[in-house]
């Protein structure tokens, strides 16, 4: 099969909104563990089909260390909690809530979770990178971004 092709280069087309996506991402990260960024931005990529993005963080999550099968539990997380921490299953289901907003508001039980094991400051900049990954799959997947040739840390 071949691959197909971009749709829109809207980063060059939209070079101011690229660039606060950039500043807004690095914002959102700020105090969060890596290892969970990775997840919620793998978990949040694979609800949303962005192949672009699924690309480019487990690639960039393997080559900081984390483990294979880890990130392949991931679309199974809820059958496979033992592979997980307590804070990141709480990071997961909450992402999962943030994400998939078909049946209304974040559920209480889901963030309460998230309450319990994360801090004020920690809960919102977790929202916060929840959010900016789910912006820029819509960004992927409606444009049509290319999986396959990142490198991990490419965009560093």
């Amino acid at each position: 099969m071949h691959e197909h092709t971009p749709r829109l280069d809207w980063a060059r087309h939209a070079p101011e909104v690229y660039k606060a996506m950039v500043r807004l991402d690095a914002a959102a990260r700020q105090g969060l563990d890596p290892v969970t960024y990775q997840l919620v931005l793998i978990r949040a990529s694979q609800l949303n089909h962005c192949a672009f993005c699924l690309d480019i963080h487990s690639k960039d999550a393997l080559a900081a260390g984390e483990s294979a099968e880890r990130i392949i539990q991931l679309s199974a997380w809820e059958e496979s909690q033992h592979f997980y921490t307590e804070r990141e299953v709480a990071a997961l289901a909450l992402t999962e809530a943030v994400t998939v907003l078909t049946e209304g508001f974040v559920p209480d039980d889901v963030y309460e979770r998230a309450a319990q094991v994360y801090d004020e400051r920690e809960l919102s900049q977790l929202i916060a990178a929840i959010t900016t990954i789910n912006a820029w799959n819509r960004f992927g997947v409606s444009t049509r971004k290319v999986a396959g040739h990142y490198k991990a840390g490419d965009f560093k």
